[in-house]
């Protein structure tokens, strides 16, 4: 184990998370990735690409207004419009953004929300304008991430050709900075802290809602910036896997299982865990076996060199676990990179990887996920490990036990001992006659 996890606060006795080379390097990043393009500059609108450019965050309920907006032009330096009073605040806090040259009010359409004869597209696309002609770049290509309709068409009516730069903010984030991978490994250590409070409270009688206000009050408490969601699953609703917890009451030999995203300083987790509740029945002791090997096997083989197609070649097509189609059965057999979003660059899934594989390279953070429905038809297993790529191979950063399954929950006692950790939730499954025997 070489990947250190510090403390969240700074300290003087000792280095930990150097905030100014991380703000430094992944500008340095997007720079690189720039030069190497034929774009004369990008266009954010993204909350995550704009935070990775400008170093700002102006909290999550903003997220999904596309409200703000930065520029980076082919050598120079970034310009940030933001939102009323975030701007004024970026001027007295934010040094690195020299005051009002870089960090600048303004605002964006509201997602429509402003009337369109108020000109506020044309204004944005004016601003954004301005700052490619005073670089000389208003001919050249400007790449953008996300943008409306409107701010497209005042775009192109400044003359601006705009192109698709996504991809370039995808490639820069693709590998991850030492302080980077540090934040990552922090945000997963404050998820191994609620799992063990999800199960120490997991028992018959909870609901699925309860679960997720647990598992938030936890990581707030311990200082997430964000907790973006918790799924939580259960029971019959294991199989298939909807994504999204309810208010089921959870009941004694149920499946259940949970996804814990959050942000620490910017940077995500997506990290899944399975339990059974007071017991497991065969099948589900079986669908953990199963999902638990597949992990394994791809984990076992994630080192610089290798390719996603490599990965998914190991886990098993949409047809052996009861789908008609790769895209039918997305995301169950899966991998996504994890950085200040989720679901970065590389990819792992049968739908793309083996036609479009990625070469696995050291600094790459990403998620692999697996899934595998029980013989009973409604129980299922959903395992989660996020890994580090290493120079000779990975670090897995995701640390609550997932090498078995787990029975949480109550232990009962019957007059000839304790009742077993496996047995069917049916009760005359679990006599001789039953199992047949």
């Amino acid at each position: 184990m070489a990947i250190r996890t510090y403390g969240p606060n700074a300290v003087d006795w000792e280095q930990r998370i150097d905030l100014d080379r991380l703000r430094t390097e992944r500008l340095g990043r997007m720079r690189t990735a720039l030069e190497a393009s034929e774009l004369g500059a990008v266009l954010t609108f993204d909350f995550s690409n704009i935070r990775y450019l400008t170093a700002t965050h102006i909290g999550t309920w903003a997220m999904d207004k596309l409200i703000r907006f930065a520029v980076l032009p082919r050598g120079g330096e970034p310009v940030l419009w933001d939102f009323g009073s975030a701007a004024k605040h970026h001027q007295l806090f934010n040094p690195w953004l020299d005051g009002t040259e870089r960090a600048r009010a303004g605002i964006s359409t509201l997602r429509g929300a402003f009337h369109p004869d108020a000109g506020i597209a044309e204004e944005v696309a004016r601003k954004v304008a301005t700052v490619l002609r005073e670089h000389g770049l208003v001919n050249e290509p400007l790449g953008v991430d996300l943008v409306e309709m409107p701010i497209l068409t005042a775009l192109q009516a400044e003359g601006i050709t705009v192109v698709d730069g996504q991809q370039l903010f995808l490639e820069a984030r693709r590998l991850k900075t030492e302080d980077e991978i540090s934040l990552l490994t922090q945000a997963c250590s404050m998820v191994d802290a609620a799992y063990e409070e999800l199960y120490t409270f997991l028992r018959p009688g909870v609901r699925e809602n309860e679960c997720v206000g647990l598992v938030s009050n936890v990581l707030y408490n311990l200082g997430s910036e964000y907790v973006e969601g918790v799924n939580a699953i259960s029971g019959e609703r294991c199989s298939p896997h909807p994504h999204v917890y309810s208010d089921r009451v959870v009941r004694p030999g149920d499946p259940a299982f949970f996804d814990i995203l959050h942000s620490h300083l910017g940077y995500r987790t997506c990290y899944y865990r399975c339990f059974a509740v007071g017991s497991a029945s065969p099948a589900m002791r079986d669908a953990y076996t199963r999902c638990r090997e597949y992990m394994d096997a791809a984990i076992s083989i994630v080192k610089p060199g290798t390719t996603t197609a490599d990965v998914v070649r190991l886990w098993p097509t949409a047809q052996e676990f009861g789908f008609p189609d790769e895209e039918a059965a997305f995301a169950l057999q899966y991998g996504h990179g994890v950085g200040l979003s989720i679901w970065e660059k590389p990819i792992f899934s049968r739908l793309v990887s083996l036609d479009h594989p990625e070469v696995l390279e050291e600094g790459m953070v990403f998620a692999l996920e697996t899934y595998w429905p029980a013989g009973d038809g409604w129980s299922a297993a959903r395992i989660e490990e996020e890994v580090v790529v290493t120079a000779d191979g990975c670090e897995v950063i995701t640390k609550f036990p997932a090498e078995e399954l787990l029975v949480a929950g109550q232990r009962y006692w019957t007059v000839d001992g304790s009742l077993p950790a496996v047995r069917d939730s049916q009760s005359h499954l679990n006599t001789a006659k039953g199992r047949g025997e």
